[in-house]
């Protein structure tokens, strides 16, 4: 015989499953025993939100759906926001939650953590799915998987009552109930005529621009992508999560020139992005709109996501690889022209300038750190350590990052993308460390850190490789806020001169204050060398930030004041 409990468990492995990232409790602390002993990876977490996390980031690192386990009601609403989080990203997760039984639930009968979960988690992931028998695990468990990684990949809700775990069914009929997805992510090759429409669009252009976004680096079609950037010779424009698909120092990347050539660009090419309200959804100041219309060229494994915003000249459907490889069949078939030289000349004279600026002003050595001069030395331990992963939250943290330190290799940079949602730094960095083996460097702000900075003990538990760096200006933006009326502190200001390096130190990991460059530059390359779980409480002037980093204009300012 053989039971829900196991089937669970060979019904994952069966397809290739290693890690499981979890909060055990009722009704699934067994599961995450037995999966330990079956050979699974169990990495447990203090909180469902950062294990879902953790889950998100492993599906987008290696394009398998990264499974989270938590517990019913409360902990299943934990690990909803990292779902929803990961649909929004199109990163492709399933949670996996224990539920009260349905007889119950339906009728309001007040079971433990009653919850009709399945009714909450669908609007909110890419399929939700409940499992009453034994004998469908197998079913349900293949379904998941397929929904979260065919098409556009994202978030799947599995819902298990508990009674599910204790039945019992014959060993036999359980193992052959079992499915192996073959081929759970299928090409979608691109129409010819809709390749044809878009290089004859790429063609005629007088100023391309090629914009990568995320969809891009999860594609995993580098080579092409590379092909296709170097054979044209068209300017290109990596989003942040798309950095290092070519190097950030690429002779066409446009990165230090990107609000002329947004603004001046007259052909654009999507390739996995999407004109979201991270590109101002395609329209007003920020795209030229005085100069004219644009036309654009989208690559996308949705075909409802073409004129979701402005229209599409050239809608190209498919999956990136399949695209990408059509458009470099093309242009290897026909004689192509290199953009004309007036606008690739124009890019790097403004390249140079915005270069130059910035490396004056990441020169200054400022006294305690701004951000610049910390990020400066950042930028330089990924310089010399281009394989290590850098996970990136806050908000001023963030935007002068994603603007300052340079990317040489795909997938190794994890930010808080579509959403722009705080919290994701720990249980991204544990699952970078987990799926990749590699140095993690997580540059958090204080504010971004406090949301899931008690992961840092599940750091330490598993002596994962990983580096935090806490930018500490007292803060939500900057620590200078007053309370007018007098009385409490000003509500984005925390306790000054916190020591957030003393919480690495209470779980055995190494914790390290910084207050200048030198100093944050020698604690980074010994944590870098020694593998071990490190903290660094990175001082920066209190007075640096700005309010909501850059994108002000996303927040209200005060109305009427008395």
């Amino acid at each position: 015989m053989t039971d829900g409990f196991h089937l669970v468990l060979d019904g994952l492995k069966l397809n290739g499953v290693e890690t499981l990232y979890a909060l055990p409790g009722i009704p699934i602390t067994d599961l995450t025993r037995m999966a330990q002993r079956e050979g699974l990876r169990v990495i447990s977490f203090r909180h469902e939100q950062h294990a879902g996390n953790a889950a998100a980031a492993a599906g987008f690192l290696t394009g398998k759906p990264g499974i989270c386990l938590t517990v019913s009601a409360p902990g299943f609403l934990n690990g909803l926001t990292a779902l929803a989080n990961a649909t929004t990203n199109c990163f492709p997760m399933i949670l996996i939650s224990g539920s009260s039984e349905r007889e119950i639930v339906d009728l309001q009968q007040g079971d433990y953590e009653e919850m009709d979960q399945l009714a909450i988690a669908k609007p909110l992931c890419k399929a939700a799915f409940r499992v009453l028998h034994a004998a469908d695990i197998g079913v349900a468990i293949a379904r998941a998987i397929r929904s979260a990684v065919s098409g556009r990949p994202g978030g799947v809700y599995l819902d298990l009552p508990a009674k599910l775990f204790s039945q019992t069914m014959d060993a036999a009929a359980g193992k052959a109930s079992l499915i192996k997805v073959v081929d759970p992510a299928p090409r979608q090759l691109p129409a010819p005529d809709a390749v044809q429409r878009a290089l004859a669009l790429l063609r005629g252009a007088k100023r391309p621009l090629i914009l990568l976004g995320k969809g891009a680096a999860y594609a995993r079609a580098d080579d092409e992508i590379r092909a296709l950037v170097e054979k044209t010779g068209i300017p290109y424009l990596p989003m942040s999560m798309a950095k290092g698909l070519l190097p950030d120092t690429h002779s066409q990347s446009a990165a230090a020139a990107r609000s002329y050539v947004l603004e001046q660009a007259d052909v654009v090419m999507l390739v996995g992005a999407r004109l979201n309200w991270l590109l101002s959804h395609g329209k007003g100041k920020t795209w030229g709109a005085a100069h004219g219309p644009k036309q654009f060229i989208q690559i996308d494994i949705s075909p409802t996501e073409m004129d979701s915003n402005v229209a599409i000249a050239a809608p190209l459907v498919g999956d990136i690889g399949s695209c990408v490889a059509a458009l470099n069949a093309g242009i290897a078939a026909g004689n192509w022209a290199k953009p004309p030289a007036d606008w690739t000349g124009a890019i790097a004279e403004r390249k140079d300038k915005n270069q130059s600026k910035m490396e004056a002003t990441l020169a200054a050595n400022p006294s305690p750190m701004n951000f610049h001069s910390a990020l400066n030395v950042v930028r330089k331990i990924i310089k010399a350590r281009p394989d290590a992963i850098l996970v990136n939250e806050g908000a001023n943290t963030l935007d002068f990052a994603r603007s300052i330190v340079d990317m040489y290799e795909p997938r190794k940079r994890i930010d808080v993308g579509t959403w722009g949602i705080m919290g994701i730094g720990m249980g991204f960095s544990v699952a970078a460390a987990v799926e990749t083996g590699k140095p993690v460097i997580a540059v958090c702000g204080d504010s971004a850190f406090g949301f899931s900075g008690m992961e840092v003990e599940t750091i330490c538990r598993y002596k994962l490789p990983v580096c935090v760096v806490v930018f500490n200006n007292n803060g939500v933006y900057k620590g200078t806020d007053v309370n007018a009326a007098g009385g409490d502190v000003a509500p984005t200001v925390f306790v000054k001169g916190a020591r957030y390096d003393l919480m690495m130190q209470a779980f055995g990991g190494v914790g390290v204050t910084a207050a200048t460059p030198a100093e944050l530059d020698a604690a980074m390359k010994e944590a870098i060398a020694s593998g071990n779980p490190t903290l660094i409480n990175a001082i920066i002037d209190e007075t640096a930030g700005t309010e909501s980093g850059r994108i002000t204009g996303l927040n209200p300012t005060a109305g009427v004041k008395k």
